[in-house]
Formats: C-alpha cells, structure tokens, sequence
C-alpha cells in the first residue's frame, strides 16, 4: 500500500486577503478586517501581511492596532462573503481529489495518495494548487504536506515562513524542523497544556517526543497519549468529506462568544450560557448524538492574561436534554466563578455517542421534549434562529436574537 499524502492547504490571512482581491486600492496597504465597533470595540479578525509587519495580530483589539500602525485601513467583516469564496476554493480542491475535508473556514485538508500521480509530484500538484486558488480567488494559498494530517498541519505551519508557501515531511525529517520547536508549536498544545508540559520539563516538541510515554498516559490521560503520538507524526485519521457514509461524530461540539462588555451578574451570564447551551444542543441534534461531558469556559477582557475558568463535568448518561445539559453548565459556573467580569464564554459538549443509545427511564418521559426540540429546529431551518427563541433572550443581557442575522458572530454583509 502507498504511503498516504496529506495536503493540508491554508489561506494566508483569508478574510483580509478577500477584501484586497476585491477592493484593489488596498493592495500593499495595512487592511485589518475588524469586528463591529459598536459592540466589540473592533477586535481584529485578520490582517494583511502589510499590518503584520507593523506588529497588528490577530484578536488584536482595534484600538491598540492603530496606535501600533496609523495608516491601518480597518474594513468591516462580510462573512458570508468568505464563505462563498471558502466553496469556491473547496471545488478548486476537487479537481485534485474525491477526498477533501474542511478544516476550518480558510483550511482544508485533501488526501492526494490516489491522485498525484495525475499532477507530477506532490510539490508540482501544490504549486499547481496554489496557482489555481490565486488566479480564480486572488488569496494566497500555504500548502503543508505530509504522511498524515497531523504532519500536514504542522508542515503548513513551517510553509507560512516560507516565501514559496511550500513545505514538505516525509516523516523520517522531525528532527531537523520539528523537533526543535516549542512545545506549544505541536498541534494540540495550548496555553494550559503548554504550562503543564513545561512544569515537567518538556519545553520542546523533541523533549515531549523522548519522554516517557506510560508516564504521558499516567498523567494526562488519552491526551497524553495522543500528544506523544502527535509529536512522533503518528495519525492514522483519514481525510473525511462532509456529509460522507464514513463521517464519524465529532469529538466534541462546542460554541463560544465574546461579550459586548464586561458582564458581571451571575444572573446575566447564566442567561447568555442558557442561550450558548441551545446552540449547542441544536447542534447535537443535527449530529444526531447524544453527550456524557459537559465543559463551561469564562474568561476575562485582559486575553494577554487570560483569567477565569474552564471545567468539566461528567453526566449519568449520555442525553440531549436541555434540562440536563444547561443544568450542568450552570451548576459548572455557579461552583468556579470567582466574581471577576467576564468577557468571554464557552460551553461544550464531548463524549458523544449516536443518538440511538438514549438510556430508557422508568420514572420520566422525554419523548414530548424531543418532539418540542424537532418542532424548534425546523421553524429555526425555515425562517432564521430569531424566529422562535426563549423568553430570557428578550432581556438587555442576551445575545442570542442579535447574533442570529450575522455568521460566526459577525455581519454576514
């Protein structure tokens, strides 16, 4: 059998990059695509090249980019904009392979072991790629390649200092380009973990690569596990398109937001994790699972110091209840809020399983709840999630009716 070719193909600061293409008086300018003012005091979402250079980052609020960089030129985000041209690359991809998986909204992986042939080398079907994507979207592509999804992630990483936008591992390589980097430069590794890892010494992903892997697993759990894996290019995850006869469910499905402004009454935040919590479960619904943990995140308005929390909770059995689920949110947050103002909140759901193993009981009847729910989401299909929504989304704290005209949180136009 063929060893496997994993492209992972990433564009190059997507949103700004659409405007520029569009707009063609912003070329070689410093264009950030900032969040609504009004309500978010402009966070940034992406910035050109240009305002990167000038020290603007991503999340960056907007204010502190234009002291940084006086002549940003500051454009309102189009979501569903990015989105048509994020399909549109999605059937660029096509050409090159039956197999390819969304990432997120600016990556996609693509599985090319069956098709590269077609294209000369792996290097010569990228370019290829890359010259496709920017003739007929005008953004740049960075393309990582590798014998899994997980080298193909991280060689993309390494594409993105390149001027070629170009990076290539055969797996045997990690020593020379992966090994030296930080810990936090593994997939997987966050803030959290990062601190963890470091405390044990680990403070590069060949550290993390040569230690012990049962005392990985001791610790951490299957997370240490997967991340020992991680480091040494182990991932045996196929490419999956959406909506294919092998999708599996996710792992996890989760929603977040950030606030207007700080929030500091428990009674308000619990009606915006309420609201988060629907989402969720709708989106549940849709996977047609069923959930055993719930998580709960609050954060600050400092995201250079980030504060708060982030915990978790095992149910009895996996369900879809609303009452179960937000009862376990709420029960998260009331137990680990310290009192400080919160900007940001996030709630998830993990450990699914197929909705046909819904556990039966003797004393309580959820059929009528689950026909409510069906009943809710095909009003919401057909005329907008603002049509039907909880009486506490009328409240000056919600967030729910206000978001539902916008995509990811944002204006769609």
């Amino acid at each position: 059998m063929a060893e496997r070719l994993i492209f992972l193909v990433d564009m190059e600061s997507f949103y700004a990059s659409v405007e520029v293409a569009e707009r063609p008086e912003l070329a070689g300018r410093p264009v950030v695509v900032a969040g609504d003012p009004e309500r978010r005091h402009g966070i940034v979402l992406a910035a050109s090249p240009e305002a990167k250079r000038c020290g603007v980052q991503t999340a960056m609020v907007l204010f502190e980019a234009e002291r940084l960089c006086p002549a940003l030129v500051v454009v309102r985000p189009r979501m569903r904009r990015y989105l048509e041209v994020s399909l549109a690359i999605t059937a660029i991809l096509y050409r090159y392979s039956d197999l390819v998986e969304p990432y997120s909204i600016d990556e996609q992986f693509l599985d090319m072991t069956g098709t590269v042939h077609l294209f000369g080398t792996p290097e010569a079907a990228a370019r290829r790629i890359q010259a496709d994507i920017r003739r007929e979207t005008g953004v740049r592509a960075r393309v990582g390649i590798g014998p899994t999804k997980v080298l193909a992630k991280m060689a993309c990483d390494v594409a993105k200092k390149r001027p070629d936008g170009l990076f290539r591992t055969r797996g045997d390589d990690l020593a020379a380009w992966l090994y030296p980097q930080p810990i936090d430069a593994l997939f997987g590794v966050g803030t959290r973990m990062r601190a963890h890892l470091e405390r044990m010494g680990i403070r590069t992903v060949g550290h993390l690569a040569a230690f012990p892997r049962e005392t990985l697993r001791r610790r951490f759990g299957l997370v240490g596990e997967r991340l020992w894996r991680f480091a040494h290019g182990i991932d045996p995850s196929p490419v999956v398109p959406p909506g294919s006869d092998g999708a599996a469910l996710p792992k996890s499905i989760g929603h977040g937001l950030t606030l207007p402004f700080d929030y500091r009454r428990g009674r308000e935040i619990e009606v915006v994790l309420l609201e988060l919590t629907d989402e969720v479960l709708r989106r549940l619904r849709q996977a047609r699972a069923l959930a055993r943990t719930v998580s709960v995140g609050a954060r600050g308005a400092d995201f250079g110091r980030p504060e708060g929390f982030f915990r978790r909770t095992t149910l009895p059995a996996a369900t879809d209840a609303p009452e179960d689920v937000y009862g376990a949110v709420r029960m998260l947050f009331r137990r680990h809020w310290d009192g400080a103002p919160v900007r940001q909140l996030f709630v998830a759901v993990s450990g699914l399983v197929p909705d046909e193993e819904r556990q039966l009981s003797l004393f309580s009847d959820r059929l009528k709840g689950r026909r409510l729910a069906a009943a809710l989401d095909r009003l919401a299909e057909r005329y907008g999630r603002a049509a039907v929504v909880r009486a506490v989304s009328l409240l000056p704290a919600a967030q729910a009716r206000s978001r539902a005209v916008k995509i990811g949180g944002h204006a769609a136009e």
